[in-house]
């Protein structure tokens, strides 16, 4: 598969899932655009480093992705956007009615609310190129809940309904929507998360692994960020031009529970 002549913008891409992506769709040949909130030499020196290694155009665009100015701005900025991954997203935990108002805003906005932007400026460029693919990384909560996750459960979920509706406004055309919906991945997040779980629950760290951080994924072993990439290079491809409106569990059997 080549996705040559092609160009990804990815949010939130300056590391974890969202870097494991970009760096997948650059070994098949797409040209990245990265993004985060920061602008950083550090984050301009990642693209670099793309397009050193893997022999594409990369460029890194600093925008908030809490700001739908912000998010269709980076859009703009990109001029292209054959491929769009909706990545940015954020993380808090408390009770309902101990849950922040700040907090709740921030996640929906970052997590559901960005997608929504980003893809109301992208339709229209990938309708001038004949071609698109939305891709959203949803997450195993976009289709189950956890308690404590409240904001988290309703912005995945809502990036799940508003796949299915992108899906539908461009069925008759060659632009594709679907959603990844990943588990638990292996991220340098998620690993630097473990020694403080060992030390809480006196474990060692296959035990954190397997009974804490994987207790809800059948299969103890976390998802990889070339997992998530590679698949956002099938759905890219030809082989997936009648996929459009679904969801794909990577979650090692957690959603079969």
């Amino acid at each position: 598969m080549t996705l040559n002549g092609k160009t990804a913008v990815i949010t939130g891409s300056n590391s974890g899932i969202g870097l494991g992506v970009a760096i997948e769709l650059a070994k098949a040949g797409a040209d990245i655009v990265l993004n985060s909130f920061t602008d950083r030499p550090e984050d301009h020196d990642i693209a670099t480093d793309i397009a050193t290694q893997y022999g594409v155009n990369a460029r890194y665009i600093a925008a908030d992705m809490s700001k739908g100015a912000e998010c269709r701005a980076l859009i703009e900025q990109a001029g292209a956007c054959d491929i769009l991954v909706n990545n940015a997203g954020i993380q808090y935990v408390a009770a309902i009615d101990e849950f922040p108002s700040d907090k709740w805003d921030a996640v929906i906005a970052i997590n559901m609310s960005s997608a929504f932007h980003t893809t109301a400026a992208a339709l229209p460029i990938m309708r001038a190129a004949g071609w698109g693919r939305v891709i959203n990384i949803a997450s195993a909560h976009g289709l189950t809940a956890s308690p404590f996750k409240s904001a988290y459960v309703a912005a995945k979920h809502g990036v799940v309904g508003l796949t299915k509706v992108t899906a539908l406004e461009t069925a008759e055309e060659n632009i594709t929507a679907n959603a990844i919906c990943p588990g638990y991945v292996l991220t340098p997040l998620v690993e630097a998360q473990i020694p403080n779980t060992m030390e809480k629950y006196g474990m060692d760290r296959d035990t954190v692994i397997r009974e804490v951080l994987l207790e809800r994924q059948p299969s103890k072993a976390f998802a990889t960020v070339e997992q998530l990439g590679g698949t956002c290079v099938f759905l890219a491809s030809d082989s997936a031009a009648q996929m459009t409106g679904t969801t794909l569990s990577i979650d090692g059997g957690w959603t079969a529970l």
